[in-house]
């Protein structure tokens, strides 16, 4: 168990740090917002490097995973191994062969996903209200934005596999970065 002295001490050392390399977190956050930018100009090809990068760490997992099976092939669970490393070679192969309609099955993954994480918000913060929580509310309004992401990828199919994507991985990189470099001009001016 954690005591609250050893909480403080490595909360301490973790500014510490941060502090110590804020030039890299800087780096980091420039270099991610610059990213973000560039996928929000360019969407459909931020969409079709996301599928060609996801279709090659499949297919380096699953090589990778094969050897690996391929060594310990005498442990239990060999064939289980085996079936998982040779689809994860499949699904990289077929991604890379195949990047465009990859990017159409990829939206329709995101826009379920957005769905389901909505219908799962919405209820979380039904929930907090009814334990008279005072933040409930922002739950139900990040539930409310993830059903209509959902709603205008999905409706949109398919010319909004196009784009959908993009923007999406866009927002994350331009958020993050500027989360990054906010955390690292703090830590710079920081007095600790």
């Amino acid at each position: 168990m954690t005591s609250p002295e050893d909480f403080s001490r490595l909360q301490s050392m973790m500014s510490q740090t941060v502090k110590a390399h804020w030039k890299a977190f800087l780096f980091e956050g420039i270099l991610l917002a610059i990213l973000g930018v560039a996928a929000l100009i360019l969407p459909p090809l931020a969409s079709l490097a996301i599928a060609i990068f996801l279709g090659w760490m499949f297919l380096i997992s699953g090589i990778g995973g094969l050897i690996v099976t391929y060594w310990a092939r005498s442990t239990p669970g060999f064939w289980w191994s085996l079936i998982s490393a040779a689809l994860a070679v499949l699904a990289g192969m077929l991604l890379l062969a195949r990047p465009m309609q990859a990017v159409l099955t990829l939206t329709i993954v995101v826009g379920a996903y957005f769905l389901a994480e909505g219908v799962a918000t919405i209820m979380y913060a039904l929930e907090h209200r009814r334990e008279l929580s005072g933040r409930w509310s922002w739950l139900l309004v990040s539930g409310l934005v993830d059903i209509a992401i959902s709603f205008m990828v999905i409706t949109g199919l398919p010319s909004s596999a196009e784009w959908a994507i993009g923007v999406l991985v866009g927002i994350n990189l331009l958020f993050g970065g500027a989360s990054l470099i906010g955390l690292a001009l703090a830590a710079r001016n920081s007095n600790t």
